[in-house]
């Protein structure tokens, strides 16, 4: 199967990387030019007692870049001292025009400007050493470009304002080159600054210009903002989400159940996809549902893939406002059916009739599965409503081995999928109902989203009926590590006949990767006590019941559109091909020009 867009998105993640610590970068900075110091000192003591070091200089040479009979070239005044200047002028220049910049960002960025530097000059040595004014002059205008190319993409993608930060090296450079050649050094090194300052924006223009020609976007703006995102919280993506996004018009399926002398249960099914990441968008969908009603709410996974993200956290409002039409005037019913399970082909059904309306939870485990599209689920509830008003269908989203491709609609698995359901709502329809109880639970657990469990914990409700008891547990967090989902029912089926394990997919326990699902950061064996623990809260909380169901239309909610996310995928990743070749065909003329410079002021 080809790989769809959210999967090509979440292999990016491979360019992501942790910045070290400010103190190890500026250790090498310090241990660099030393070194150099030291190979230099050598050198100078091994040359004659007169200490003087005769070489034929050209004109240009002795008239702009000279240098001196007696020099010794300084790594720490060349190199050490403008990369510790840049690591402490960066940041705060930054932040004073409103963006933010880290310290080890900075020591980083410096460092790596540093080692450039290095095997820019030093390469003259392969030459001759009267280049090497030459090319230190050269690589103080690569450095500049450099640090004007990254400080767009990671702090401010306005090229104008990044110019000041992007010169603090190669600017103190240009002083220590006038320190160790002459005053000259600096009208040569300026001329450079400006050769490769353009050919890097050029290049930034060029980098740019797929995103903008395809969804009106700036590429390192958005960069910017999911980089402000990951180091403060900031929620600057949601206004380009908006930007690309479009309008939908979903169904969601709610249970009500009135109990005696307890609190009510919702039990609510959400065709709207709980991500992208963090708290972008609707990633905090679940609990934003389930703290917006005084009922116990568990709010499981309905059919979207990541083309129904939310564009922002606002858009869950208009989810709030029709799940509270839906429940008004509502007609409640004592009787359910007893729960059943129905298989076809890798797809398994856990099914059961409430009142006039039915649920039906889906799996496919231990097949590996990803996101169920929307359509597939649009076509059973449409297939489902000649026999039931109300249909709800819920992808339980509990096993995973690697980032996949959602369930697209006409495959072999879709297929499967929808037999299932149909016969499991059939066997529904023909089966009786009885007076049933209902009984909830709600547990939260010591563990983080890096761990891969979402804030609302462990939900449990249990259902009996006849004397036979389901239980559906709901885990927040975004899928489910292979073979973890069978550990847990093995236990839980000493308390229910019936049960399936369910996940949220709420993605505040994704930043940067799609990949953190339960039980991958903590074995099973260490929560599954907290998974026993709710279930037996919940049979323990059993009461007479009635229930309602109701159908809400989600309006006008603005989500990421359809094929969105595999446009945006194809689009960088088009875009990362050309980057190399692009890169090197400017920083190539870039040279040449240098050249063509240093040939006019021979002249």
């Amino acid at each position: 199967m080809a790989q769809g867009g959210d999967v090509k998105l979440g292999q990016l993640t491979k360019y992501i990387f942790t910045a070290p610590t400010w103190q190890r970068s500026l250790f090498l900075m310090i241990l660099l030019g030393l070194v150099i110091d030291g190979a230099n000192a050598r050198a100078w003591l091994s040359l004659p007692s007169s200490g003087i070091i005769a070489f034929p200089l050209p004109t240009v040479i002795s008239d702009y870049l000279s240098l001196p009979a007696t020099f010794l070239f300084s790594g720490t005044i060349a190199f050490t001292i403008p990369a510790i200047a840049a690591l402490v002028l960066t940041k705060p220049v930054i932040e004073y025009s409103g963006k933010t910049m880290t310290w080890n960002r900075s020591a980083l960025l410096a460092l790596a400007c540093t080692v450039f530097g290095v095997i820019i000059t030093l390469a003259a040595m392969a030459v001759s050493i009267t280049l090497v004014p030459l090319c230190y002059a050269i690589s103080l205008g690569f450095i500049f470009g450099l640090r004007l190319f990254v400080l767009t993409a990671i702090a401010d993608y306005r090229v104008p304002r990044m110019i000041i930060p992007a010169l603090t090296q190669s600017g103190v450079g240009v002083l220590a080159g006038m320190f160790l050649f002459t005053p000259a050094f600096a009208v040569f090194a300026l001329v450079l600054h400006i050769v490769f300052g353009l050919g890097f924006a050029i290049l930034i223009w060029m980098i740019e210009r797929p995103l903008r020609k395809a969804f009106k976007i700036r590429g390192l703006a958005f960069v910017n903002a999911f980089i402000a995102h990951m180091t403060d919280g900031s929620k600057g993506m949601e206004d380009f989400f908006r930007e690309i996004g479009e309008e939908v018009f979903v169904p969601q399926v709610s249970f009500f159940f009135r109990r005696t002398g307890a609190k009510p249960v919702m039990f609510t099914i959400p065709n709207l996809h709980p991500g992208p990441m963090g708290e972008i968008g609707g990633g905090n969908l679940p609990k934003i549902l389930h703290d917006s009603f005084d009922d116990e709410t568990l709010v499981a996974h309905g059919c979207a893939t990541h083309d129904f993200n939310l564009v922002s956290e606002s858009e869950s409002l208009k989810v709030i406002d029709a799940l509270k039409k839906s429940r008004q005037d509502l007609t409640y019913a004592a009787g359910a059916g007893r729960s059943t399970l129905v298989t076809t082909g890798t797809v398994q059904v856990l099914c059961q009739r409430f009142g006039d309306s039915v649920l039906l939870v889906t799996t496919r485990s231990p097949h590996r599965t990803e996101d169920v599209d929307f359509s597939i689920g649009s076509t059973i509830m449409a297939e489902g409503h000649r026999l039931f008003p109300h249909v709800a269908v819920v992808d339980a989203h509990n096993c995973m081995t690697d980032l996949s491709s959602p369930v697209l609609i006409a495959t072999q698995t879709a297929t499967e999928y929808q037999q299932a359901s149909i016969e499991a709502m059939e066997k529904c329809r023909a089966a009786p109902v009885h007076p049933f109880r209902i009984g909830a639970s709600h547990i939260t657990v010591p563990y983080s989203r890096e761990q891969g469990f979402g804030d609302l914990g462990i939900l449990v409700m249990m259902v009996e009926v006849d004397g036979q008891r389901t239980a559906y547990i709901l885990i927040d967090g975004n899928n489910m590590a292979a073979g973890v989902r069978e550990i847990i029912l093995e236990q839980v089926h000493k308390l229910a006949e019936h049960a399936e394990v369910m996940t949220t997919d709420s993605h505040v326990v994704n930043t940067i990767t799609g990949k953190n699902p339960v039980g991958l950061n903590v074995p099973v064996a260490e929560f599954l006590p907290y998974v026993m623990q709710a279930v037996r809260a919940a049979a323990d909380d059993l009461a007479p019941s009635e229930t309602a169901a109701a159908t809400a239309h989600c309006e006008h909610v603005v989500v990421f559109g359809s094929n969105r996310i595999s446009q945006l995928a194809s689009t960088v990743n088009a875009m990362l091909v050309f980057v190399a070749p692009l890169s090197l065909a400017m920083l190539l003329l870039a040279f040449l020009l240098s050249l063509v410079a240093y040939a006019v002021m021979l002249k």
